[in-house]
Parts: C-alpha cells; structure tokens; sequence
C-alpha cells in the first residue's frame, strides 16, 4: 500500500548546495569527497568519454547486421534475422541486472574493466564468422559488454554529481552513447556501401575496444564511496518525500542490508513511479528493437539504397543523443513525469508514421520524431529511479530498471518479428505503436512527480 503524504522536503534535497557539499575523506588517494558535476567535472567527462566508445560498439551493428542477415546469410523470415536482437536484449537485461550488485560488492571500475574485457573478440567475430551462430553468439557477448559497461558508467555519475543534477547528468551520459551510434551507424553505413558488408565495418568496433579498455585501465577511479558519503548524510527514509512510497514498500530499517529481491519487487511491483518507468522503459526499447532490426529491411524492401539505409539508421539515435543534453537539464527544471508522458506519446506518432511512410523524406521525419520522443524518456526514465532510490540500493534499483528497460530489445526481437512473418511489416509497427502509446497512459495516470523541486 502506497503513502499518499509527502512531508516536507529535508535540506539535502530542498537546496542545490548539499549536492556540493565535502565529505570526510575516503575519495581516491583520501582525498576528500565532494559530490557534484563541477566539483568532479574531470572524471565525468572522462566517463562521458567511455560511454561514448560504449555506444559505438553497440552502432557498429545498427547498419550493417541487418543487411548481413538478409545478404550474405540468406535469412528470409524477419525471426531468424531478428535473432540476434533477441539474444542480445535478454543478455544485457540479465547483465543489467547483475552489474548493480557486483559494482556494490566489488566496485565500479572491476565491473567496467570486467565490461570491456569481455567485448575483446566481438569486432573479430562479427567481421569473420563462418555461420549465423557466431553472429548471434558475438551479440551474447555484446550484451554482457553493453550490461556492464553502461550500466556501470550510469551508476558512477550518479555516484559523483548528486541529487541537484541528476537528469542533466544522465543526458549527457545518454548523449553521449547515443550520439556514438548514430555516428558509427553513418560510418559503418559508409563504409559497408564503398567497401562491403564484412569486415570493413567491423574495424571501427576493434579500435573502440582497445580505447575503452586503455582509458578504463589508466585513468578511471572508483567511485563507490561517493554513493556511500551520500548514504551516510541522507536523512532518514520517512523523511525522504520523492522515495516515500518505495521506503513504504521496503519496510524502511536498515538501507544498506535490504535484500535484492525486496528492492526489485518495489522496482517492478511496488512503488508506482518506479515501477510506471520500468515498463515505460521496456517498451521503449522494443521501439528500439524495431528500429534496428526491422526498419532497415522496409526501407531496403522499398528500393532505398545502402548510403541512405545509413543516414535513417543514424538519424534516430542521432536526435535522440543530441536531445538528451537538453531533455536531462529540463527535467531538473520542470520534473519527470510530463517529459515522459508527451515522449511516449510522440514515439507513438512517429511509429504511425513509419508504417504509413514510402518514401526517404517521411521515412526521416518519423525517425527525427521519434528521437525525439526517445531523447525525452530515456535519461528522464534515469533521473527518476535516481531520485527514489536510496543511495545504499540505487546501484541495485538501476540494475532491476535497466533489466526491464533493456528486456525490450528481447520482446521486441520476438513480438516485431512473429508479427512481420504472419502479417507483415506494417502490422507489426501498428501493434508497437499502439503498445507505446498505452505506456503513455499508463505513466500519465500511475507514475507521480519524483523530483525534490517539483
């Protein structure tokens, strides 16, 4: 049962300058730890910077991995060309999940490295493969590099800038991933139309690897004891009014021994705004799952050319990147809950307008629109789990939230390709589009406002 009262905001969460407060020491090297984005500006960025190879590995496939199935695979039925989706998405949301514990048991930057390690012969596999199976099982891999390494790099911003800029950190974190995509989607796009679909394209994945794993290596610091300093200032949970009805769920007591199980119950059950994100954010990745996999094969099956496959492919990570450094900062100013609303609702729209599309033009428009949708959801989706989550289990509340999130991709996979078998294309954007706007719904009327100033 949910508490309906909110009692006053505690001065943690009611003033920006607690966010920038010095903690004793216990940061690297024992020096003091200061949270906020201009106090630790140096190691954001540089995370920023990781995040961008992230999503680079992940936009070397947005092109390419279609075509490949349908060309030099010969796979006809959109499942088995989806397949690959589908091993991906249930592997990161498994991941994800995962990630959030072993970062508090061991620590951010093990987890990150881990990431990365694992991501070393993805770009050799998908570049040489003799069979499908190595496709697919490459996208194992990336998903276990993706759950990893990006669930990890979302967590240590949280950890260093605080409560008072938590959305505009998640936009740049998103931002940045998402821009790296749509950047190596035009590329590999380039490059596979000038030079063929393997393995050309595929290098650019291998010089990602050696850079993420260099900088992660050399110049990363662990950020755990930031979360832990915030812990130990936060006030008491009853106290705490955007978490009020996920301590209530959680029983309040001690934060930091709450059990797993409890803490994903309240994220995908218990608490309406953590719970309300959880599926938005699911089915905001079947959206993507469309996109990716789907997508391509329509603008193909119409006479598109390869080169401008590419730019649409790019497009719509490239809008959602860029708006995100906008859409975080926004919802800082204005709360959560509106931003996703309207953004679910304009991805709908855009899906309609994929269906009833035939030509480059349309075809662009929706893909700009629904970037735009998706810049407004995806780090504001983020910024809420933040905002409810205590500090001593925020990193295991974004692992339960990322699994839902990510499990789109896997529903996706299977939902858009029975659909394109049994009765085409369009059938199966419709179905998602109608999917996305009830998600709409449902946060409209479910989720509450999270953000301490709203």
């Amino acid at each position: 049962m949910s508490v309906q009262a909110q009692p006053p905001l505690p001065p943690s969460a009611a003033t920006p300058s607690a966010a920038a407060r010095t903690t004793p020491a216990g940061g690297p090297g024992g020096r003091p730890i200061r949270l906020g984005l201009r106090a630790n500006l140096a190691q954001f960025g540089l995370l920023v910077a990781v995040n961008a190879l992230v999503g680079g590995m992940l936009g070397q496939e947005r092109t390419v991995l279609p075509l490949l199935a349908d060309q030099a695979f010969h796979l006809s039925a959109y499942t088995g060309a989806l397949t690959y989706i589908l091993a991906f998405g249930a592997t990161k949301a498994v991941t994800n999940f995962f990630a959030g514990t072993l970062s508090d048991r061991y620590g951010r930057r093990p987890v990150l490295i881990a990431g990365w390690l694992i991501a070393l012969p993805i770009p050799a596999m998908l570049a040489w493969g003799p069979t499908w199976g190595w496709i697919v099982a490459a996208n194992v891999l990336l998903g276990v590099n993706q759950g990893l390494t990006w669930s990890t790099t979302v967590i240590m911003k949280i950890d260093l800038v605080g409560p008072a800029r938590r959305g505009l950190a998640m936009g740049l974190n998103e931002a940045a991933g998402y821009l790296a995509v749509a950047v190596t989607a035009t590329g590999t796009g380039a490059i596979a139309a000038h030079w063929g679909l393997r393995p050309q394209p595929f290098l650019l994945g291998a010089a990602y690897v050696a850079l993420g794993l260099g900088l992660t290596v050399a110049a990363v610091r662990e950020t755990r004891e930031y979360a832990r300093a915030e812990a130990a200032a936060h006030p008491a949970p009853a106290a705490a009014a955007p978490a009020v009805t996920a301590q209530a769920h959680l029983g309040g007591g001690d934060q930091a021994v709450l059990s797993t199980a409890r803490i994903a119950r309240t994220t995908s059950l218990g608490d309406r705004a953590l719970s309300s994100a959880s599926w938005a954010g699911m089915v905001n990745n079947l959206n993507d799952a469309l996109a990716w996999g789907i997508f391509p094969l329509l603008y193909a099956a119409h006479g598109l050319e390869l080169g401008r496959i590419g730019i649409l492919a790019a497009l719509y990570p490239a809008v959602w990147g860029a708006g995100q450094m906008l859409t975080g900062w926004w919802s800082d100013r204005i709360g959560r809950k509106h931003l996703i609303t309207a953004g679910m609702l304009l991805q709908a729209v855009a899906l309609g307008l994929v269906a009833t599309g035939t030509s480059f033009p349309i075809w662009a428009a929706a893909q700009a629109l629904l970037g735009a949708g998706t810049a407004l959801v995806y780090p504001t989706l983020l910024a809420v789990v933040g905002d409810v989550a205590h500090p001593a289990w925020r990193a295991r509340a974004v692992g339960v939230y990322r699994l839902w999130r990510d499990g789109g991709f896997a529903v996706g996979a299977l939902m858009a390709g029975i659909l394109a078998d049994a009765y085409g294309v369009t059938t199966a954007i419709w179905a998602v589009a109608v999917l996305t706007a009830v998600a709409g719904v449902i946060v409209a009327v479910r989720m509450y406002e999270t953000h301490p100033r709203s």
